[in-house]
């Protein structure tokens, strides 16, 4: 039902995880995808391969660190080049460090930041100029239920994730009516990201938590983020969707 041919669309932190469930989706859809990532150039390279065959739309893996902005012109310079212009950006590149409030890292601190707050910025500030010239032009950002309701022990994880709320609701008014923008909020997921925290006893816990006693597979996010990003939700902006098997009951 959701036909994305012709779209274009640049997910960041796409090689593993949520991003390349993201990335898989979209190329099932249709869509042309780039592939961002940092250091795990083998995974992107992978899911690039796994692209492919899932169709012939011509997806590629682009190398970029989105705190730098130098390097974040050149991927939006190559995405230009290469396509001639953007539909989509998924703003879901993230880290997600432990660092309690009275032993705080500041290198943990400004990490978190730079990457889950700033990189989305710059992200966006460079694709707003090709998504303007769209037909469908629309933003997602990956945030998560730590930014809604707090989380101990990754306060400035949950702070960062809070910001990329407040500015989903603020980009959706000053881009509109040209670019929409929507977040996602996903609860506990099941990536290589959590899965030592999710061990043992730990996993009982988070389930018993979820009224519908499961944890979220990468994919279930990901159907979300390219209905948000497709035709079918075109009269929705500024929306935060919550995809967390309603262990918080925020919406």
């Amino acid at each position: 039902m959701i036909d994305l041919s012709g779209f274009r669309v640049l997910v960041t932190g796409g090689s593993r995880g949520i991003g390349a469930a993201c990335c898989r989706l979209f190329a099932r859809a249709g869509a042309a995808v780039v592939v961002q990532y940092l250091a795990s150039g083998g995974k992107a390279r992978a899911v690039v391969e796994e692209l492919r065959r899932i169709s012939g739309a011509p997806h590629r893996a682009i190398r970029c660190d989105v705190t730098e902005p130098s390097q974040i012109e050149v991927l939006f310079r190559q995405v230009r080049e290469d396509w001639g212009g953007l539909d989509v950006l998924v703003n879901n590149a993230g880290v997600w460090i432990h660092d309690p409030l009275l032993q705080l890292d500041r290198t943990k601190l400004d990490a978190t930041l730079a990457v889950n707050v700033v990189g989305p910025f710059l992200c966006a500030r460079e694709a707003v100029p090709l998504l303007e010239r769209s037909e469908h032009g629309s933003i997602v950002n990956i945030s998560s239920t730590a930014g809604q309701r707090g989380e101990a022990y990754y306060s400035p994880y949950a702070a960062s994730k809070g910001a990329i709320i407040s500015a989903t609701k603020s980009w959706s008014t000053e881009l509109a009516p040209r670019i929409r923008v929507n977040a996602v909020a996903p609860g506990w997921v099941d990536t290589d990201m959590t899965a030592e925290a999710l061990g043992g006893d730990r996993r009982q816990e988070a389930l018993a938590a979820i009224p519908l006693r499961r944890i979220a597979t990468p994919e279930d996010i990901a159907a979300p983020v390219v209905f948000l990003a497709s035709p079918l939700a075109r009269h929705i902006t500024g929306e935060i969707l919550n995809v967390n098997g309603g262990s918080v009951l925020v919406g």
